[in-house]
């Protein structure tokens, strides 16, 4: 009778294997498809932490001539921007003009990039809206009549001769944002109130109805070095810019 058992115990000891053999296995497939598995939040972080990289390796690349450049927290912000668009194939000049809107009138705020080359081209005072503000700029809109200055990243076009001389139309490419420029009239253009002399005498610089206006003197050159489908990006600390546009973070 003592030996009935043992066919009993055999059996459960070749289940009890089966089962843990199955549990290491499973374990390991697991962890297995874990490993493989790609975390969506770590590839966006690792294409961020990519285009910082790119960015201020470049930053240190840039010759001023003589210019001083745009802060490089601005600068990453632009590249990155700059970048997405090039990606979209959408520029055909190589060439980024950026505005400091979060910097008085009274500076030369606004700075064109060969990125080809490398180098500062120029850099220059740039007026912002009426409504805007008055040295400062501190206020924004997309909307028609506003008389406001608009954030954003631009695509430039075609030039025409105006009111002001030499001017050049300007595409924004960020909806809510700047998507209105067109239709509102926002272009680069010459004005006689966009001088240093004014700037110093007055304590701000004369200001337009939206446009990013430049000294008349310098807008033919400008005019003609970031024609046809450069990037312009007309920056401000405001969160309410970076909390809403899609080609920064």
């Amino acid at each position: 009778m003592r030996y009935t058992f043992l066919p009993f115990i055999f059996l459960s000891f070749m289940l009890l294997f089966s089962v843990n053999e199955n549990l290491v296995n499973t374990t390991f497939k697991t962890n297995e498809f874990a490993t493989n598995v790609v975390n969506p939040i770590a590839m966006v972080k690792n294409e961020a932490d990519i285009i910082k990289e790119k960015s201020e390796l470049l930053y240190c690349e840039i010759q001023p001539e003589g210019f001083s450049l745009p802060e490089l927290e601005i600068f990453t912000k632009a590249f990155e921007g700059y970048t997405a668009i090039e990606a979209q194939g959408k520029i055909k000049n190589n060439i980024l003009t950026i505005i400091d809107f979060s910097l008085s009138s009274t500076k030369e705020r606004m700075w064109v990039i060969d990125m080809v080359n490398k180098k500062v081209i120029l850099q220059t005072l740039v007026s912002h809206g009426i409504k805007s503000g008055k040295e400062f700029a501190k206020s924004f809109s997309n909307q028609n009549e506003s008389y406001k200055s608009s954030l954003g990243f631009y695509l430039t076009g075609e030039t025409y001769i105006g009111k002001h001389g030499i001017s050049l139309k300007l595409d924004g490419l960020e909806f809510g944002l700047n998507d209105k420029a067109r239709e509102r009239d926002v272009v680069i253009h010459g004005a006689e109130y966009v001088s240093k002399k004014l700037a110093n005498k007055q304590g701000y610089l004369g200001r337009s109805q939206g446009c990013p206006a430049v000294a008349t003197a310098i807008a033919p050159k400008l005019i003609q070095t970031i024609k046809n489908k450069s990037i312009l990006f007309i920056y401000h600390s405001s969160r309410m810019y970076v909390n809403k546009s899609k080609l920064i973070s």
